[in-house]
């Protein structure tokens, strides 16, 4: 039986909930499949999925099998499958860098990160030594070294990378050649949710646009109570973070919106809402006779999860392109699954071009706009 070899970098919520949902979907037939937005992709299901490498900085996660260390605190996502067996596979130590906020060291050790103090290992050679075929980065953001080191080590140790935070690796020229020039496949950058801020906040927009609405202002606020949100209060850690979720809800528009017009990011840390992200999106508008239009909408949903049907998708995807030894950024997972990937498509374009490299369908793209690219068949 063929199988997906995964690392993973982070053994924070979103980890947990994947490799949660990775045991979970084990048991469950196509049929009464919730939640995924493909059951099989390439012969893969979400169980031929292992995990074979991890690495964290948590003193209560190194060192113990990935299997204990997903529930370990600060994680604190709702549970998808508590009785994930063993995996054999030590948390190994990785390199702190700008990984830790400064300020979180002032909140108390269950919500935030307890630094173990080892050495860190040698991450390529631990990438070689597993035969992973795949690196997930699931860095906090603001993590811009750390991004950076794991996307050196997948690229040394010719193992695929997949970006979910918002550091711009696949989706910067000179990183996405590298990757492209050592045939090795990358997906990025910034993971979306699977019905998230930014997909429906993108959704609305477009509506806007096709029913003839001027769209005059824009704002989209989130609050949670992850680690992510407590790291998040340090705004010098939030650059990428806004742009990339500003792009992509800007790139469905024909005419960008102003800068004072359109805002867009994390906006507080609520403790008791733990995974919970709640988001607040306001849009602002014109129709017929310049009359306005008003409209608010309020999200909430366990934030960790809602990542975990687009990484589950964005692991099989990389596992094909290494079969069919595709490399560089993979165009159509990067639109479909990202918030900022090397090429904005509409969501619809992005669903269309991802079956179509799913199918093995190879095209040439002839230069119409990103948003609208003409596809021509190669075979």
């Amino acid at each position: 039986m063929k199988k997906i070899r995964l690392a993973v970098a982070g053994v924070g919520n979103c980890a947990s909930s994947l490799i949660q949902g990775i045991e979970y979907y084990k048991k469950v037939d196509k049929g009464d499949c919730i939640g995924l937005m493909h059951y099989e992709i390439g012969g893969y299901k979400p169980g031929d999925i292992d995990v074979v490498a991890a690495f964290d900085i948590d003193a209560r996660k190194v060192g113990h099998d990935v299997s204990e260390a997903l529930f370990a605190p600060p994680n604190c996502t709702k549970e998808i499958y508590p009785n994930v067996p063993k995996k054999g596979v030590i948390v190994s130590m990785g390199p702190v860098l700008d990984g830790v906020a400064p300020h979180m060291k002032n909140y108390p050790a269950d919500k935030t990160f307890m630094t173990a103090q080892e050495e860190p290992c040698d991450v390529k050679r631990e990438l070689e030594d597993s035969g992973a075929d795949i690196l997930i980065n699931y860095m906090p953001v603001g993590s811009e070294l750390a991004t950076r080191f794991y996307a050196q080590a997948a690229l040394d140790a010719g193992v695929a990378f997949i970006n979910c935070m918002p550091v711009f690796i696949a989706s910067d020229p000179a990183w996405a050649a590298r990757f492209q020039e050592r045939g090795v496949p990358i997906v990025g950058d910034d993971i979306k949710s699977q019905i998230g801020a930014t997909i429906v906040h993108r959704t609305l927009a477009k509506l806007f646009k096709d029913r003839g609405c001027q769209i005059d202002r824009t704002y989209q606020l989130n609050t949670g109570g992850n680690t992510d949100f407590l790291n998040m209060l340090s705004h010098d850690r939030l650059k990428s973070k806004r742009i990339s979720k500003t792009e992509a809800v800007q790139s469905v528009l024909d005419i960008p919106m102003q800068d004072d017009d359109i805002h867009i990011g994390p906006s507080d840390y609520v403790a008791w809402q733990k995974d919970n992200k709640i988001c607040f999106l306001r849009l602002e508008g014109r129709i017929f006779g310049d009359i306005p239009i008003n409209l608010e909408l309020r999200l909430s949903v366990e934030d960790s999860p809602n990542s975990g049907g687009c990484s589950i998708d964005a692991i099989r995807v990389c596992k094909l392109a290494l079969e069919r030894k595709v490399g560089g950024p993979l165009l159509e997972i990067s639109a479909y699954t990202m918030k900022h990937p090397p090429e904005q498509y509409s969501d619809e374009m992005a669903r269309k071009l991802l079956e179509q490299f799913i199918q093995g369908e190879i095209y040439e793209r002839e230069v119409t706009g990103p948003a609208h690219p003409q596809m021509i068949p190669v075979r």
